[in-house]
Formats: C-alpha cells, structure tokens, sequence
C-alpha cells in the first residue's frame, strides 16, 4: 500500500537533534510493513530520547540522515551516554550494525527486533546471536532467539484506526451493494490466504445477501495468474459484484476501509505478526484470523473474533459464518475489540516497551 498521508493531519515537529543517542535504521529502498511500524513509533520515541532516522526517509517523518552521517557520528559516545545504540529490525541492517561495532570498532550497542516463527538459516542466526539485545514480538518468536531482552508486542495507533460513528453511513460512501462489509487485508498471495478468503465467500455470499466482500492490497507481478485465476472463480459464481478487488491504495484510505468493513478476515498460512488485525480491532470491526503470528493473543475467542486452523477452509468458512449470521453479535464483538486493543496493544506502549530495552543497555546489561 502507498505510504502518501500516512499521518494525515499537520506536519509535526520534529526536535532537531545533532548528538542522537539512538540511530533507528531503515535501509530498504521500499515501503513495506516494517517501514509502517517504524513510522508508528518514530512520534513516541521523539518525546523519549534523541534520536535519527538513518536511510529511506518517511512520510511526515523527520529529516532522515545518510547511512555514512550515522558512521561518522557514531565515532565516538553521545553526550551523556556510554554509547549510543543502533536499532535495525532487518537482517541487511543488522549486519551493517555488526560490522561498524566490531569491524569498525564504533561504541555502539546493537538493538535488533525478531517477528519471525521460525528457525532462521546459519547467517542471519549467526547476526542475530551478535547483537547485544532482542526484542521479541511474542513469546513464541522469543523462543526461537537468543538474547532475548524483552517481549514487546507491536502495537497500533489507536487515534488513527478508530471506530466510525455509523458503519453504516461509512459503507454506504463505498457504493458497493449490501449493507455490510467483509475484507482482507495484504499483498494478494497465496501465502496471505487470498484464495481462502475468496473460496469462503463464495461459499458464504450466496446465502447472505446483506455482505459484499472486498481484497484490498496490490498484487505483484509473479502473482497476476494466482488472482487471475481467482477472478475466473468469482465470475463463474457470478459474484463478480460481491467480490472486489481493489488493488493498492493510499494509506489514508485504508483507515476508512476499516471504518466501512464490518469483519475483517487474517487468513495467512503463515504470519509473523499480523498487525492488520490490531488495526481492524481499533476501528471496531470484528475478526476472524487463522492460528499464525501474533493472533492467538489479539483474539479472544467469542469475545472480539474467530480464529481456524491455517489452510483450513472449512473451519475459515465456519467462523465467518458464525460471526455473518448474527448482525448485533457482530456489532458487540467489534465494540469488545476496540476495548482489547486500546487496553493491551497501544502504539504508545510499544515504544515504552522498547525504551525499557535501550535504558538497561544503558545502564550496562545486554550481552
């Protein structure tokens, strides 16, 4: 999805900062998810400590510097620290971390946050096993690391994705048929479980006149015959109405997509973390995800959502059946998940999570 406008609203402003303590890295040419959470967290972390943003820069960010400003500056201790500390969240800038601290011999201490379940190849675990502290973004993930020095769950905006006064005036702007709304979030990819979410809708639409689903998310090019054969199932079905692709849009509108939707649907075979559910609970949508990322301690089962077995359509289809039959349980578990989100998984407390980790670095713990 587009990074324009991805803070809406006036340009804040951002300290002017010459001494940074902390160098938060952001060396892909590309906006992708971490770009978004790094963005999330750059506001909160202005008003914690000095920091710089080193590489691509962000949409109302502040000024981002050269990799080699950051090596220069990072010669010697910042003022009133022993160091300062470099925090990368990919293995390309783990590695430049790594060689300026020991091949360059820079007093720097290497913070790195791991979101991946799964047991990395010998390179990126050898990097990972150099830096000084890992923040781990669930217990799981924590369990596959060393040095593990906190447990940080990412967390959402809960000012930006927030609950429509009326959903449905909100979908009504659509202009899609239906009184309510059901989509999916992400790259259109098998490995997302588009073709889940598309397999359950045409199951369910039929016997639910009232919804109207939508894929919202771009599509690359190695994946166009994957969609393309999906829109061949849709039409088939004549459902072609009901079932929109909308490709990739601007960040702003992506806020009011989840405003419009009444369920939001997570159906990975394999997540990380999944921050899109985090941001459909804050705007009040109810949800249905599969049991991969972080989801199982987003949703409490019957409370604010479903989860089902990755790969497991049926179960996938049962779920949303459960939730689309029953329109003010819908409306309640929506409610329920706004309150989830802002009282466990706040943006806010996410940054205080991290800072924890660089203020014990500080004070002489790592590794």
């Amino acid at each position: 999805m587009s990074p324009e406008a991805a803070n809406p609203g006036p340009a804040r402003a951002w300290t002017e900062v010459t001494d940074p303590e902390l160098i938060v890295a952001n060396l892909h040419r590309n906006y992708t998810g971490v770009s978004t959470t790094i963005g999330a967290l750059l506001p909160r972390q202005d008003v914690r400590h000095r920091l710089w943003l080193v590489g691509r820069s962000l949409p109302d960010g502040p000024s981002a510097h050269s990799l080699a400003a950051a090596l220069a500056i990072s010669r010697r201790p910042p003022a009133g620290r022993p160091f300062r500390i470099w925090h990368v969240r990919r293995n390309v800038e783990l590695q430049v971390a790594w060689l300026a601290r020991d091949l360059l011999r820079l007093p720097i201490r290497i913070v790195f946050t791991s979101v991946a379940l799964h047991v990395h190849s010998f390179w990126p675990r050898f990097l990972i096993a150099r830096a000084d502290a890992v923040i781990a973004t669930s217990k799981r993930a924590a369990s596959l690391r060393p040095n593990v020095a906190g447990i940080v769950p990412h967390g959402v905006d809960t000012e930006y994705f927030r609950p429509p006064t009326d959903r449905g005036q909100e979908w009504a702007q659509a202009q899609l048929p239906g009184r309510y709304g059901i989509g999916i979030f992400g790259r259109v990819r098998r490995g997302k479980g588009t073709d889940l979410f598309v397999e359950a809708m045409l199951r369910l639409l039929p016997h639910h006149p009232d919804f109207t689903a939508v894929i919202v998310g771009p599509c690359k090019i190695r994946d166009r015959p994957f969609q393309a054969n999906l829109v061949k199932r849709i039409a088939a079905a004549n459902l072609s109405a009901r079932i929109r692709f909308l490709g990739e849009i601007e960040w702003a509108e992506v806020a009011a997509w989840y405003r419009r939707l009444s369920i939001v649907v997570a159906a990975a075979r394999y997540e990380p973390f999944g921050v899109t559910i985090l941001e459909a609970m804050a705007s009040g949508a109810t949800v249905v995800a599969t049991r991969t990322g972080n989801y199982e301690a987003m949703i409490e089962e019957g409370q604010n959502g479903f989860l089902a077995q990755p790969g497991n359509l049926d179960e996938l289809t049962a779920s949303l059946e459960e939730v689309m039959t029953q329109p003010e349980r819908m409306q309640s578990m929506g409610v329920a998940g706004r309150q989830r989100a802002t009282a466990l998984f706040r943006v806010e407390t996410e940054a205080e999570g991290i800072s924890k980790v660089y203020e014990k670095l500080w004070q002489g713990g790592g590794r």
